[in-house]
């Protein structure tokens, strides 16, 4: 299974609550943190809710 590597690459400053609880629910804490997370619905989903604050990237 593969993986997705995400990079959170915007500030969170103000934006809604509802994207602020999808990057802390990733794992995401500061600008330019990574985690890696399996490719699947569920994290596919939460990263179409912020795609403009992250970079993602195939592993």
């Amino acid at each position: 299974m593969k993986n997705l590597e995400i990079t959170l690459k915007r500030s969170l400053i103000g934006r809604p609550q509802n994207q602020h609880q999808v990057v802390k629910s990733l794992g995401l804490k500061k600008m330019n943190s990574s985690v890696v997370r399996p490719d699947n619905e569920a994290v596919r989903g939460a990263i179409k809710h912020i795609a403009h604050l992250v970079d993602v990237k195939e592993v």
